[in-house]
């Protein structure tokens, strides 16, 4: 603490290094005292106050879990906040790390333990960490207690996978340096598994660790709808300050006569003949905005805050978003996008895992330029059927026959010949070994106790061993070599331990070259059991072939595009044998990188490339990712529904295409144009040009743009208005070898082009967060790839398929729900405060108000809102299932057609036109009637003002209802309970002599006007002919220009309705009005959900089963 408070005041800067040194700390008293970390609580201000107690609720779970801290010789109980740097923590087995720790001991004889890191990456694997030697004997506290050692690592950084230190231990004099790496740190977050106990030191505590630091503040994102309300309310408040000034300069110019100026009844005073006029002026300016100012829909902003986060639940709710297998429902992370969803106008999507299952199957190899494929087990070479025996020798009784094991039965076969069969089976050998030993493929314990140390066991088949892998390619090629025959059964201590059809074989494993995005593979060195040092390297063929100087490079080649066109995963298979000179200067290299603190990973990577090189290739493995469940459909509602989808994957030109092919994204009748290989500006903007007239002159094919990464630099580079052209002409953009922040670019290139679209990123992993938070809506898919993706998502799905009915439902109605909402706010304030507007003409611009008090505060609050409310939150203009089935009504609230200025025009007008009808109808209906009250009493100021106000109020709400297609029993509670609250309210409210009241100037003005006949046919006459301008608009749209929605409201009344919704409804039967039924049926368009018979077919392309996305009681489920 008092280092932090020192680093706040500037005495002890948190960066003066880059570098950390942390004293390892055995000895504290026990009795010391320790300052907790203190919490912001109850930050409940607005709509995210809920998400902030959940959050404070769960940090304070995390930050008060108990755990052991080695003190003075002991274990000392404390909790996870109240460890220091430095501090020594004990953690036992499917315990998580309560701070980044760098490993000392286990309770193994090699220090290594087992941790899964899924609630950091979402990866289900376990992983080793190993303690360097000179600690990983130290089991007990007290051999612990002896320990003299610094830590020194770099300052904290959000990398998960990064991290460099070194361990200066002190023994005897004598100080020794050990490397450390990712190896050794244990992240806050992860937990223990497979080992009883660790011991760690801690390096990074509290918001330091790399978990705390990948806690990053969203962007904030706008959506369409708020950019809008915010143009609303600047009219708005320019209509606000011009009825201010009219009004200001109409008071001075009717006070210009003399008898208006100063009338009898009120003179004024000598301070007011002696005061500026330009001070009046001013201040009747600012009494007049005062008057008028709620014009301005302050309500509105805390209304839509509520729909945004009451609405959001809907999409948690949905049983149809929810995967079973995965046991995942859909997430919201962010509420305010809600209604962006249904806008989207571009679709930017990863590949792998997203589009496709991230289940790789092994499916074919290249094994010295001969092409395998696995066929029930077997492999089998290309050409002859697994059943062909002529002319075939089995591959493992060969093996067998090498290893004198001929009892073991045939698995597979390749055709070969008696003089080479020796040399092929020492060729497929090699490649299967380094298939089994070029990993970080781990096993559980479970299986494989007592595999490795006795002869094999029948009983136990290969099958039977629980693999684990960071990536699903390396696990589904390490199961198939074992089902080949070559089966690995885990590491111990340094060795790793390979079966070779029962033949047990021990490989020391000397390094393990980490794959990085770079060099884009990995290698490991072993020791083989006679003696030879050997490398075995894996990656993709561009970054393997380069550095081979020996094997069937060209064969492979040939073979490895041939998988890519079938949509298959490559990687490259190569080996290198050392001699023992090479391997001390590999060694010594490699330490001397590994140890530096300063540019480690540019030394790092020197080294690597000394070592991997001089290749001798082996040959190419083949593996499937399949496509998941209903992905062609998907594609084709999105375009369907006006929306461009582009793929933009890290995948090689061949795979991206034959995918994208297979998933529907390009059309085989398609015309595909590619924007690949290009070497210089000059011929990137050459080729774009070419592509560009081809596009002019061919206008009837669909066309599809390939382009690469390296393309697409150059083409982003000067070219951006060309290469946009093309884009947006093509159907279909498929965008390979992509690095992250390319595809950032893409969508940022998208979002600033004139246009100004709607853009949606879907990604599964890491290298997906920056172009999900880029886009203006980001949704993560919670699959294999870890949880990065989903966590910095404004969404999350288990499957890409649930993109169709977020976008196609969820969307729809989120939209037009608050749409809907913005507009009417404006329309209802209009109505409002116009009459009071009015009035002035007819008050000397005295700023006299029409309504009592308490009725403008209550008004927006009490009587008018949460009829609106309900509508924005449960409101469904048409089924669910007909805004799926067909997506073309997707394109009719597209580019925020319902909140165009047309429409805003006309909701402003309607408001105004019908605030003209409250007051002059008033004024003439009843403004001049002397016997209004049966006394002869005159009509009063506030009777006036509360007729106004009473027609106001029913007209505004009935209004609401005449918008309402999907109607429960909350809607109806809500409606018409708000009227009859406004009529007992005021009741009560003039009724009674309120003594906490300094004035009540409504005392019995209500009841009296409720006593007048002539009032409530006023109150009938005003409404009925404000509101019939409104149907008589609806059915003239309707008849003469109506949208694809209404039509299909159309199409759903005459097919399936039985009767309208609960507004309107005539029992079942009855014939006197069904005429007048049917007319309203076509005018309206709408539906009860009690009075449908749905009858979807089996063949739906979705969903076969309708679960709603409410689950709200209707008015009356016996209808069915």
């Amino acid at each position: 603490m008092w280092r932090w408070v020192r680093q706040q005041l500037g005495f002890d800067p948190p960066h003066q290094s880059d570098t950390r040194t942390i004293y390892i700390a055995n000895r504290f008293p026990q009795n010391g005292l320790y300052t907790p970390q203190k919490f912001i609580d109850n930050r409940i201000i607005s709509s995210k106050g809920y998400e902030d107690w959940l959050r404070h609720n769960s940090d304070n779970e995390v930050n008060g879990a108990p755990v052991y801290v080695v003190r003075s010789g002991g274990l000392v109980k404390t909790r996870s906040k109240n460890i220091r740097v430095g501090d020594i923590v004990r953690i036992a087995k499917d315990e998580i790390f309560p701070a980044d720790l760098v490993l000392l001991s286990s309770d193994r004889l090699d220090g290594s333990c087992h941790v899964t890191t899924a609630s950091l990456d979402g990866e289900t694997n376990l992983k080793t960490h190993v303690a360097v030697p000179e600690t990983a004997v130290l089991q007990t506290v007290a051999n612990l207690d002896s320990l003299v050692a610094v830590i020194e690592c770099q300052q904290p950084e959000a990398d998960l996978y990064r991290f460099l230190g070194r361990m200066i231990i002190t023994q005897q004099m004598e100080e020794i340096v050990r490397p450390l790496g990712p190896e050794s740190l244990l992240l806050r977050g992860a937990r223990l598994k497979n080992t009883k106990e660790i011991f760690g030191v801690a390096v990074y505590t509290g918001m330091e660790t790399k978990m705390a630091l990948n806690y990053k503040s969203k962007s904030q994102k706008r959506s369409a709808v708020e950019k809008s309300m915010n143009t609303f309310l600047i009219i708005y408040l320019i209509i606000l300050i011009s009825e201010a000034i009219i009004s200001t300069i109409l008071k001075y110019t009717w006070q210009a006569e003399e008898k208006w100026d100063e009338p009898w009844y009120n003179q004024k005073t000598e301070h007011q003949r002696n005061s500026s006029k330009i001070l009046r002026f001013i201040s009747d300016f600012l009494a007049f905005l005062v008057l008028y100012n709620f014009i301005i829909p302050i309500s509105l902003y805390v209304t839509v805050e509520m729909q945004k986060f009451l609405g959001s639940f809907f999409i948690g709710w949905d049983l149809d978003l929810y995967h079973e297998e995965s046991d995942q429902k859909a997430q919201v992370n962010t509420s305010d996008l809600n209604e962006e969803l249904g806008q989207v106008e571009y679709v930017f999507t990863d590949k792998t895992g997203t589009l496709t299952e991230n289940e790789m199957q092994f499916r074919e190899c290249s094994i010295n330029g001969m092409k395998y494929q696995e066929i029930s087990g077997r492999l089998v070479p290309e050409g002859p059927t697994p059943d062909s025996s002529e002319g075939n020798l089995s591959y493992l009784n060969s093996l067998s026959h090498l290893n004198n094991l001929s009892h073991l039965t045939t698995s597979s076969s390749f055709r070969t010949s008696p003089e080479n069969e020796t040399e092929l089976i020492k060729e497929h050998d090699l490649f299967f070994k380094a298939v089994s030993l070029c990993h970080t493929v781990q096993i559980s314990n479970v299986h494989v106790d007592g595999i490795g140390d006795g002869p094999w066991q029948s009983n136990l088949a290969p099958s039977q061993l629980e693999y684990y892998a960071s990536s699903p390619d390396e696990k589904a090629l390490v199961e198939a070599a074992a089902r080949i025959g070559i089966v690995f059964i885990g590491n111990s201590e340094e060795t790793m331990e390979v079966k070779i059809l029962g033949k047990l074989e021990r490989y020391k494993l000397l390094h393990i070259l980490e794959f990085d995005s770079d060099r884009r593979r990995m290698s490991v060195i072993v020791r083989a059991p006679s003696g030879e040092k050997l490398l075995f390297a894996k990656g993709a063929e561009s970054s393997i072939l380069p550095k081979c100087i020996g094997g069937e490079i060209e064969k492979t080649r040939i073979h490895v595009d041939e998988f890519a066109l079938k949509g298959l995963r490559t990687l490259c298979i190569a080996f290198r044998q050392f001699t023992s000179k090479e391997y001390e200067e590999i060694d010594r290299r490699l330490f001397e990188a590994r140890t530096a603190l300063q540019q480690r990973e540019e030394k790092l990577a020197n080294v690597f490339q000394f070592i991997e090189k001089d290749l001798i290739l082996l040959g190419a493995t083949a593996v499937e990712d399949r496509l998941q469940d209903k992905v062609r459909e998907t594609i084709e509602a999105l375009r369907m529904a006006g929306i461009k989808v582009w793929v933009l994957t890290g995948d090689k030109h061949e795979t991206a295409v034959s995918v994208s092919l297979s998933c529907g994204h390009f059309h085989r009748t398609m015309n595909i144009l590619e924007l690949i290989n290009q070497k210089s500006d000059s011929e990137c903007a050459e080729q774009l040009r070419q592509l560009a007239r081809r596009i002019t002159e061919d206008h009837v094919i669909q066309h599809g743009l390939v382009v690469d990464g390296t393309s697409l630099s150059l083409a982003l580079r000067e070219h951006e208005k060309l290469f946009m052209e093309v884009c947006r002409n093509c159907s279909a953009v498929l965008c390979c070898r992509m690095a992250p922040l390319q595809k950032a670019k893409v969508i940022r290139l998208i979002k600033i082009s004139p246009e100004k679209p709607i853009t949606l990123a879907v990604g599964d992993g890491a290298n997906d967060v920056s172009m999900i938070q880029e886009a203006h809506v980001g949704i993560g898919i919670m699959g294999k790839e870890g949880r990065q993706a989903a966590r910095n998502s404004d969404y999350a799905i288990a499957r890409f398929k649930f993109l169709s009915k977020l976008l196609f439902v969820h969307g729809h109605f989120y939209y037009i729900r608050i749409a809907t909402l913005v507009q009417y706010f404006f329309y209802k304030n209009v109505c409002f405060i116009t009459p009071q507007f009015l009035y002035q003409f007819y008050c000397l611009f005295s700023q006299q108000t029409l309504y009592d008090s308490v009725y403008l505060t209550l008004y927006n609050i009490c009587f008018t809102s949460l009829p609106i409310l309900i509508y924005s939150l449960l409101e469904q203009h048409i089924d669910p299932h007909v805004l799926q089935n067909k997506p073309t009504l997707y394109r009719d609230i597209s580019k925020n057609r319902l909140l165009s200025i047309k429409t805003f025009l006309y909701w402003t007008i309607l408001g105004f036109t019908h605030a003209f009808i409250f007051f002059f109808g008033s004024y003439f209906l009843m403004g001049k009637d002397i016997s209004l009250l049966g006394n002869g009493q005159m009509f009063g100021n506030w009777t006036f003002g509360t007729l106004v106000f009473t027609v106001m109020v029913i007209t505004v709400t009935v209004k609401m209802a005449l918008e309402t297609h999907f109607w429960t029993w909350i809607n109806h509670l809500v409606t018409w309970g708000s009227i009859v609250f406004y009529f007992v309210f005021s009741l009560f409210y003039g009724g009674i002599l309120w003594p906490f009241l300094g004035s009540q100037n409504m005392y019995f003005v209500f009841i009296q006007l409720l006593s007048s006949g002539s009032a409530w046919f006023a109150i009938i006459l005003m409404v009925v002919t404000c509101l019939f301008l409104d149907v008589v608009k609806k059915v003239f749209d309707r008849q003469l220009h109506p949208t694809s929605t209404e039509k299909a409201q159309l199409t759903e009344t005459n097919s399936s309705i039985k009767c309208l919704d609960s507004m309107c409804c005539f029992p079942e039967g009855e014939t006197a009005c069904a005429s007048v039924r049917r007319m309203l049926e076509r005018v309206i368009g709408r539906c009860s959900p009690t009075h449908i018979s749905r009858s979807w077919s089996a063949s739906d392309p979705f969903y076969t089963n309708d679960r709603s996305i409410l689950t709200l009681s209707t008015m009356d489920s016996t209808t069915y």
